[in-house]
């Protein structure tokens, strides 16, 4: 709700623990409850808006004001729920075939069909190289002037920069192969080459009753 024009798409699973019309009914609920919420959220943020340029000093406000504003403007689609069966391979199949025809659509995701530069795929394939070399830790993180200089050694990336490296950094930490946190100071200089590294470590920190099981240690 916080990344501009994003698109979300519902998967409902265990459909094996349900009768047809079950999942009918709760596919028809999770969608009403999804658009009911978006409908509050719109609403909400409307109302605290509203407060704001009412009050008796709204200068004051002006941080909130302009952020609420940013917040009202990230419009959310939502795509149809797909319920599947997640032990049987034919729905993974279908869930990957919808997942495919949604992302090449050109009306939900205009950059689909932008045509990237030769270097890009290059160094997308070097980094993979890299990341799965045994010089790299398995937590593959890596300095990114390291990275550099450790793609420049490659002949066809001998005249590779800091700057186009990131854009290309920027390319792929949007479609997933790495992370990229630029924008936090502390950690602006590291490249994840292993994401999976990171779900691994939020698993194991951010988790249901973590504050319980934290306190019950004496």
């Amino acid at each position: 709700m916080r990344v501009p024009n994003s698109v979300v798409l519902p998967v409902g699973t265990h459909v094996d623990c349900c009768q047809e019309q079950e999942v009918a009914e709760k596919t028809h609920d999770i969608m009403a409850r999804i658009t009911a919420m978006l409908e509050e959220r719109k609403s909400n943020l409307a109302h605290f808006i509203n407060n704001l340029e009412g009050s008796e000093e709204p200068k004051f406000y002006v941080d909130q004001w302009e952020r609420l504003k940013e917040m009202e403007s990230c419009m959310l689609t939502i795509l149809n729920l797909v319920a599947i069966n997640c032990t049987d391979h034919c729905d993974i199949r279908k869930l990957k075939a919808i997942i495919l025809k949604h992302v090449k659509s050109e009306e939900l995701f205009p950059e689909a069909v932008r045509v990237l530069p030769p270097v890009y795929r290059q160094v997308e394939a070097a980094i993979v190289d890299v990341a799965q070399s045994r010089e790299v830790a398995d937590h593959g993180m890596m300095d990114l002037q390291y990275l550099l200089s450790k793609l420049c050694q490659r002949e066809h990336l001998a005249s590779l920069d800091r700057e186009l490296l990131q854009d290309i950094l920027r390319y792929l930490h949007r479609v997933g192969l790495i992370v990229w946190y630029e924008e936090i100071k502390h950690l602006e200089s590291t490249v994840f080459l292993q994401p999976t590294f990171l779900i691994t470590v939020f698993k194991l920190l951010v988790r249901h009753h973590l504050v319980q099981q934290l306190e019950s240690i004496s």
